[in-house]
């Protein structure tokens, strides 16, 4: 005789009770974070309250305190989430430092060109470099610290190549990342002629790229040759 199959036995496991309100918290919470980015693009950095926030998320301002403790971090988050050092090449930088790999001058290339890519292409970066610029604020200094620690690790891999060249890295760089800041929003918010290059053309665009990849090249060239 066939025995009967023990239903409670083959039943497949009671969903947690906890994956929905889970799942609907972190929804709730990228849409606030999210919502960080519309009210900045539309009303600037002096719209930046819990109000329109909440508002614009369509949720209550009371989760704002529950999920991120207070506008500041809030405002954090997005912020880092959008911050191109501290956010997309990050993970670029961390394996050079894990791997104890000396950038390459391409490597130092890409990683410049990637800044000037993400504040050309995006409208809400363009906002959080103005509002840095403008305004003595305890989170975007924050950030900026968080940039340097990061630079510091990828300078000790790189500097000592550098040591018997008259090459001063950290002020080239500097130059570098300034001037690519300069280029995009001035390209964006302005729209004029910069020495004579129109940046908003492919053209005029590919022109800055190319030196900046050859200015790096350049100084790459002045490491001196290790003797066979």
């Amino acid at each position: 005789m066939t025995p009967k199959l023990n239903t409670k036995e083959t039943q497949k496991p009671a969903r947690k009770v906890t994956s929905g309100p889970i799942r609907e918290k972190a929804r709730t919470m990228n849409k606030l974070v999210a919502s960080v980015g519309k009210v900045l693009k539309k009303k600037g950095y002096a719209g930046l309250n819990v109000a329109s926030i909440c508002k614009e998320a369509g949720v209550d301002r009371r989760l704002v305190y529950t999920y991120f403790g207070g506008l500041n971090n809030l405002i954090e988050t997005y912020i880092v989430q959008k911050d191109y050092w501290v956010s997309s090449a990050k993970d670029i930088a961390v394996n050079l430092v894990e791997n104890k790999e000396a950038p390459t001058s391409e490597d130092a290339a890409a990683l410049l060109r990637g800044q000037f890519e993400a504040v050309y292409d995006d409208k809400v970066l363009q906002r959080l470099i103005h509002w840095e610029l403008g305004e003595d604020n305890k989170i975007l200094r924050k950030i900026s610290d968080e940039r340097e620690q990061l630079g510091e690790e990828l300078f000790k891999l790189i500097e000592p190549s550098f040591e018997n060249s008259e090459i001063d890295l950290r002020a080239v760089i500097a130059l570098q990342v300034g001037g690519l800041y300069y280029l995009a929003l001035h390209a964006q918010s302005n729209g004029s002629l910069f020495c004579g290059i129109d940046v908003l053309q492919p053209e005029g665009k590919q022109r800055i790229e190319n030196a900046l990849n050859k200015i790096m090249e350049m100084c790459y060239d002045e490491i001196p040759k290790k003797k066979k």
